[in-house]
């Protein structure tokens, strides 16, 4: 599989280097013997000892961030703001101004490629979601600020596509795997302490995508534009294996040896619930996410599973990993760990 554009001696800019997705981002694109540049706030010496060139800088540093595309091929903008709780015009300086500004330093700096990571929450309607495609519209209405301004930002970066700067979004969905600190870690932590509930009947679909597959097709992405298959468009990412959530859930706490979540709550009831955390949380002076959000109760409790067929089609993406075998890497990797004593995985 080719992965590699035809300039691929250029130097690689990753925005997000050292988060899960872009980390493993970097890890690939080392292995291919690219020269890689990471723009993020966060240091990380280790990278630096292998040859990776850090610039710390938020996003909306539009000098360093102009400074960073300079003799740049390729930006991979893995970078965001991303949660379910927030001021908007927080996520709005980084998701959107952020990525005007990267945009703007690219186009300036003459980077040919740009490659967007978006997500699926970009189409947010409130309703179930089965076997989506990329005909459904930008969101405009969501209780959620990560979705709204992940959605301008997207817009933002399709329209700048021309055939001197080439662009495209992925939106990968439920990124998984070993090394993962948000989505695995939350749902353990909370059924240890016994606050987890099935949302709803409990029998919603949803598409999730094995960290590995995401960066297959961030690659694939690269080398489809200097083809220009996939300039100025979108792309689901996914394991195209739908799960049942709360079963996938709880067969994963089984293997565990946690217990399986049995304790349910309505769509309804979860909504009043999630919008009397967001008032609380507004007006209380409260540092942290709030228990449940109306965005968080939808999520859990309606289908979203999407049709990959653009992006097998376009960028050539298989996914490499598939539910199974993903799934029994992480559990013995959580069980090696907690044997161990490394909490770090099974934290909040």
């Amino acid at each position: 599989m080719k992965t590699e554009s035809n300039e691929g001696n250029s130097p690689v800019l990753v925005t997000g280097g050292t988060g899960f997705l872009g980390r493993r981002l970097v890890d690939r694109l080392l292995a291919q013997g690219r020269t890689v540049i990471v723009l993020g706030r966060t240091p990380a010496p280790d990278l630096e000892m292998r040859g990776v060139k850090f610039i710390r800088a938020s996003l909306d540093d539009t000098a360093a961030v102009q400074a960073a595309c300079v003799g740049v091929g390729t930006v991979f903008h893995v970078g965001a703001k991303v949660g379910v709780w927030g001021r908007y015009q927080d996520f709005f300086r980084t998701n959107v101004l952020g990525t005007r500004a990267l945009l703007q330093g690219a186009r300036d700096c003459g980077v040919r490629r740009f490659i967007h990571t978006s997500t699926p929450s970009v189409v947010y309607n409130g309703r179930d979601l089965a076997n989506a495609d990329e005909l459904l519209p930008l969101t405009t209405s969501c209780p959620s600020p990560y979705p709204l301004t992940k959605a301008l930002a997207e817009r933002e970066v399709l329209a700048a596509n021309s055939p001197a700067f080439r662009t495209v979004a992925l939106r990968p969905h439920l990124i998984w795997g070993v090394g993962d600190p948000h989505l695995v870690p939350r749902v353990l932590a909370r059924a240890r302490a016994g606050r987890l509930r099935i949302i709803g009947h409990g029998k919603n679909v949803v598409d999730m995508v094995h960290v590995e597959n995401a960066v297959d097709a961030h690659l694939l992405a690269e080398a489809a534009l200097e083809n220009k298959t996939a300039a100025g468009r979108a792309f689901f990412i996914t394991n195209d294996e739908p799960v049942v959530l709360w079963d996938w859930i709880n067969a994963l706490l089984v293997a565990l040896g946690e217990r399986p979540v049995t304790k349910k709550i309505s769509l309804a009831a979860a909504t009043v619930v999630g919008a009397f955390c967001e008032t609380a949380w507004s007006v209380l002076p409260l540092r942290t996410e709030p228990p449940l959000t109306r965005f968080v109760a939808s999520e859990l409790a309606k289908d979203h599973w999407f049709n990959p067929a653009a992006a097998r089609r376009d960028l050539g993406y298989v996914p490499r990993i598939g539910m199974a075998a993903g799934t029994a890497e992480l559990v013995a990797h959580l069980k090696q760990t907690k044997s161990q004593g490394v909490v770090s995985n099974w934290s909040g």
